[in-house]
């Protein structure tokens, strides 16, 4: 890889943003530019097209979007489909019309349909109903994949680029929202209970049953996967891949109930009283495992594990306090 050349990191400050960030200068690249959102609107194609004509990055990691959690998918089912497509198509057509060759498009594992055979596999895209929950940023983030297969189908040949997608499991770690309503489950158990035990409370409540299986990566992990999966060679990475199937999963290869893990989490803070499932609250999907075999094959695997994670993870956010 070339490390001079110009790298930029869309989403800069988020959770894997700064993580894809902090494993490239430790690869020695230095050159990146970058905006934060007062002064990029990545919703706003007149400022994004403007951006990338001054700046003309070489490579463009877009890892910049609007997530939340299930309450906050739930509550604003506008803005999480809105935002997320004009990110997307903005960032990606302005990148091609500005002669970016390679771009790498971050997405997530909703994509899947919420009854999907397990472990999902790539090819389980669009095979189903997705779930109903979080079903308009998982069209915002199929509308992403497509988005790269569809120019590298009309443009791959006579400009030469080269447009991938990866789609991560669940992530957690530094860096994470831990906002009380709108943030995910990791980071809304840890904040949640390390307050239950400043507090003094005697019991937590969580939504759903805790039956639930999810799937977690850290995202020091999906920051290896995503440079390793940028250094593949283009032929290899087309034989692996399908013109209209070009996304690779990465996952941790091992899920938890929810309720293991809000006892795992509440362990790791040192919270010791009740915790309480709230039955009349949604569930999502029952469970959510990938299938990463195609992205080892490639040549990755994960290295961190759940319980280690968890711990620096909640360092970082008692730090942050």
């Amino acid at each position: 890889m070339n490390l001079k050349k110009k790298i930029y990191v869309a989403g800069h400050r988020g959770m894997v943003g700064s993580s894809i960030v902090r494993l490239l200068k430790k690869q020695g690249y230095d050159n990146f530019v970058f905006r934060t959102h007062e002064e990029l609107d990545l919703t706003n194609q007149f400022q994004v097209q403007n951006f990338f004509l001054k700046e003309c990055p070489d490579i463009v990691y877009l890892a910049a979007a609007k997530v939340g959690g299930i309450y906050a998918n739930n509550s604003y089912p506008v803005d999480f489909i809105y935002e997320n497509l004009m990110i997307e198509a903005n960032v990606i057509n302005s990148a091609f019309l500005n002669g970016v060759k390679k771009i790498l498009f971050l997405g997530s594992s909703c994509i899947y349909p919420k009854l999907a055979n397990q472990p999902m596999t790539e090819d389980t895209l669009l095979s189903g109903s997705l779930e109903s929950t979080n079903e308009p940023y998982a069209i915002a983030k199929i509308a992403g994949i497509k988005l790269c297969e569809s120019y590298n189908r009309q443009y791959g040949e006579t400009h030469g680029i080269d447009y991938r997608s990866i789609m991560p499991s669940n992530l957690y770690g530094p860096g994470d929202n831990y906002h009380a309503e709108n943030s995910h489950v990791i980071p809304a158990l840890i904040r949640r209970f390390h307050e239950a035990k400043n507090n003094n409370n005697h019991s937590v409540k969580i939504w759903g049953t805790g039956a639930p299986k999810r799937e977690f990566l850290h995202v020091d992990d999906l920051a290896n996967a995503s440079l390793h999966l940028m250094s593949i060679e283009q032929d290899q990475y087309k034989a692996t891949t399908k013109p209209m199937q070009g996304h690779v999963n990465v996952g941790a290869g091992k899920d938890i109930t929810i309720k293991e893990l809000a006892f795992t989490i509440a362990k790791v803070v040192g919270y010791s009283g009740d915790i309480h499932f709230d039955l009349s609250k949604s569930d999502g999907s029952p469970k959510k495992l990938m299938d990463s075999s195609l992205m080892h094959s490639l040549g990755w695997q994960p290295s961190i594990n759940l319980k280690e994670g968890l711990k620096s993870t909640y360092h970082d956010y008692y730090s942050s306090l």
